[in-house]
């Protein structure tokens, strides 16, 4: 199974986590170049320091050309608190100037009508922009149904033999979305999320109490 989903087994499993937890929903960002911006600013910290460093960005800049045109110093100055201030500025600004210079404004609307695939490669041409960054851009703020690959996600894959053991977390968005139905992704991925936090944790997962132990094949020998 390296390089491949097992179709079945994804679709057994997100009919568990669905029955066990529900259908999670969300209602898009309306604001999708502050969630890639927020996004960015996430990489290698917490919610709670990059939410703030994201508020006092957009206090301390009138709009997103100010931020692009802004001197590199001020605008690491403003996201100090998200950690790598100085990196994480250069890819904002270099990720506003893309975004201005192919759609003429600061927008990622061109997106919407892209499949998963497509948007993620266009995405993932911006600097600092990976796979799971470029895929919560668009399930979260454009709606597009992707499939994030988080630790939790690629963990519990892996564990319950969705994809293959040496299938890295960068391929694992494709092979885990072409075995859903769009409408499924966003649960499938929340459901995950929740999941990995509460149940199947990275050590001493809780296999006495999971949902999914009947579909398991490591059902107690984790990880």
């Amino acid at each position: 199974m390296n390089g491949v989903s097992d179709g079945e087994q994804v679709r057994r499993i997100a009919a568990a986590l669905t029955a066990w937890y529900g259908t999670p929903h969300h209602t898009p960002s309306d604001d999708p170049v502050g969630e890639l911006v927020a996004t960015i600013l996430s990489q290698s910290t917490t919610d709670l320091q990059s939410g703030r460093a994201y508020q006092a960005l957009r206090e301390a800049f009138p709009d997103w050309a100010a931020i692009q045109h802004a001197p590199i110093e001020c605008v690491a100055a403003s996201i100090r608190g998200a950690g790598l201030a100085m990196r994480k500025a250069e890819r904002i600004q270099q990720a506003l100037a893309q975004l201005h210079r192919e759609h003429g404004a600061y927008t990622l609307e061109p997106l919407r009508a892209l499949s998963p695939a497509a948007g993620r490669a266009w995405l993932t041409r911006l600097p600092g922009v990976g796979p799971k960054t470029a895929s919560c851009v668009l399930v979260f703020a454009l709606g597009v149904p992707a499939i994030p690959v988080d630790t939790h996600v690629h963990r519990i894959a892996r564990r319950t033999a969705m994809i293959g053991p040496r299938v890295g977390a960068d391929q694992a968005h494709a092979l885990l979305e072409s075995a859903l139905a769009p409408q499924q992704a966003l649960a499938f991925h929340l459901n995950l999320i929740r999941h990995g936090k509460t149940v199947c944790r990275a050590i001493r997962p809780a296999c006495n109490h999971c949902p999914l132990a009947t579909c398991c094949p490591r059902h107690g020998v984790a990880p």
